[in-house]
């Protein structure tokens, strides 16, 4: 039995907006994604930099601040090493996200979980080369063009 009559259920049904009565094809809110948008630094355009960057900055400030992290893992000049970048922006990214106001609570642990993986992969990012200024990075050399288009021209599988 209906906790309702059937006068009060017309009235609900009259006066309630569709997602107040279960409209199931609209879940409410948006389909954007939530947290913040994926920052492709190899693609990124010049006009989209100083946002990206600054958005970076702060967060990058922020987490080594909060989680005591030393200028031997992440030094001053970590944004002239591309390696590092990439890390700490994928960081920024998950934090941004785990915290999102639409996360079902699981957002947090799972950002500690993937910030533990990611400590090794930072280490790993930067040798501690920077101790007495930035040390530029050198680039790998390739082969030449005349080698590649020799070894390219046979499968090489036996």
């Amino acid at each position: 039995m209906s906790e309702f009559d059937d006068d009060e259920i017309d009235r609900i049904l009259r006066d309630s907006s569709p997602l107040e009565v279960g409209d199931f094809l609209n879940r409410g809110g948006s389909s954007q994604p939530i947290g913040s948008t994926v920052i492709n630094w190899r693609n990124l355009r010049d006009e989209d930099a100083v946002q990206a960057w600054s958005d970076l900055r702060d967060f990058v400030e922020w987490f080594c601040t909060r989680y005591e992290i030393t200028s031997t893992m992440v030094p001053d000049c970590w944004y002239k090493h591309p390696s590092l970048v990439e890390e700490l922006s994928a960081l920024h990214t998950a934090h941004t996200v785990a915290f999102d106001e639409a996360d079902g609570g699981w957002g947090p642990i799972g950002w500690h979980e993937r910030l533990t993986v990611a400590m090794g992969r930072i280490r790993n990012a930067y040798s501690n080369t920077c101790r007495n200024g930035h040390a530029p990075i050198t680039p790998r050399t390739w082969p030449t063009q005349p080698d590649w288009t020799s070894w390219t021209t046979q499968a090489h599988g036996s």
